[in-house]
C-alpha cells in the first residue's frame, strides 16, 4: 500500500505498544499512513533502528531527549553518528532539545548536549526533530550558533514569536493532537497561519491523544484527527492537507 499521509513523529518502539505492536502498525498502515519514530534515549533509538528495519514505510530517527542529556557520554555520539552513516532507514537526528518544565536534567548539561547533536546532524547534513518546553528562548540561541536549520520544531506548543523566528530560519513546524484540545485556541490560530509548506503533522504516539481520545493511549491512525482539525482551521480540504504534509515529510528528511 502506498502512502498518503505521514505521522511524522511517533513512538512505536515505546513499551507502551509491547502489547499490540503489530496490530498498531497494521492499523496505521491500512490507512495508507507511513511512520517517522524518533528515538528519545539510546536505549530506545537502538529499539526504532530495529523497528523500522522491520516494517515497510517507516524511518528512524536517533537522539537523546533533554530529560536524558545527564547520561550522554562521547561514545554515545558516535554510535548516533554511525547509526545515521550505516542505517539506510535513519533519515536525522532527534528527538533533542530543551526542557525547563520537568528539569530531568541540568539545564547547562541539555543545552550541551543539545548542541552537541545538533552539531552532529549539521556534520552529517540530516534533519533534527526538536523539543522544546518553556525554554524558547535558549532553544533559538542554540539553533542560531550551531547554524544548523534543516529541522522541525515537534509538536509546537510554543509562542507566535517563536513560531515566526523559526520559520524566518526555515525550519518546519509540526501540530499534534494537542492542536485538538478545547483550550488550544492560541495554538490552532498560529497553525491557521503557519505556512503550508512548512507545516508537518503528528501524534507523538503514545502521548498526547487528540479529542475525542484524550486520555486514552495515542497510537499513529490518530494523525487523520490532527489533519481534519488543522484543515477546518486553514480552511482547506483534508486531502490538501494530507498532500502538503507529505509533500514537507519527503522534501525534509530526503525520503524516497
Amino acid at each position: 500500500m502506498t502512502v498518503r499521509l505521514y505521522d511524522s513523529h511517533c513512538h512505536l518502539q515505546d513499551a507502551e505498544f509491547s502489547p499490540d505492536r503489530e496490530e498498531v502498525y497494521q492499523r496505521a498502515r491500512q490507512e495508507g499512513l507511513g511512520l517517522l519514530v524518533p528515538g528519545y534515549t539510546m536505549e530506545s533509538s537502538k529499539a526504532a533502528v530495529q523497528f523500522v528495519n522491520a516494517h515497510q514505510e517507516t524511518w528512524a530517527l536517533v537522539g537523546v531527549h533533554p530529560h536524558d542529556s545527564k547520561d550522554f557520554i562521547a561514545d554515545d555520539r558516535l554510535t548516533l553518528r554511525q547509526w545515521v552513516l550505516d542505517e539506510p532507514k535513519v533519515v536525522g537526528v532527534g528527538e533533542i532539545g530543551l526542557d525547563y518544565h520537568y528539569r530531568h536534567s541540568p539545564e547547562e548539561v541539555q543545552k550541551s548536549i543539545f548542541e552537541d547533536q545538533l552539531c552532529l546532524a549539521r556534520e552529517l547534513n540530516v534533519p533534527v526533530s526538536v523539543h522544546t518546553r518553556e525554554a524558547e528562548e535558549d532553544t533559538l540561541a542554540i539553533i542560531q550558533r550551531a547554524g544548523w536549520h534543516r529541522g522541525v520544531i515537534h509538536c509546537f506548543t510554543g509562542t507566535a514569536d517563536f513560531a515566526r523566528h523559526m520559520l524566518e530560519l526555515g525550519w518546519y513546524i509540526s501540530f499534534s493532537g494537542v492542536v485538538t484540545f478545547k483550550s488550544a485556541d492560541a495554538l490552532r490560530a498560529i497553525a491557521e497561519w503557519v505556512p503550508m509548506d512548512r507545516l508537518l503533522i503528528e501524534t507523538d504516539a503514545p502521548y498526547l491523544s487528540p479529542a475525542p481520545w484524550r486520555g486514552q493511549r495515542n497510537e499513529p491512525i490518530h494523525v487523520l484527527r490532527v489533519a481534519e482539525v488543522i484543515a477546518q482551521q486553514k480552511n482547506y480540504s483534508t486531502k490538501e492537507v494530507y498532500d502538503a504534509t507529505m509533500s514537507n515529510v519527503n522534501r525534509l528528511f530526503f525520503l524516497p
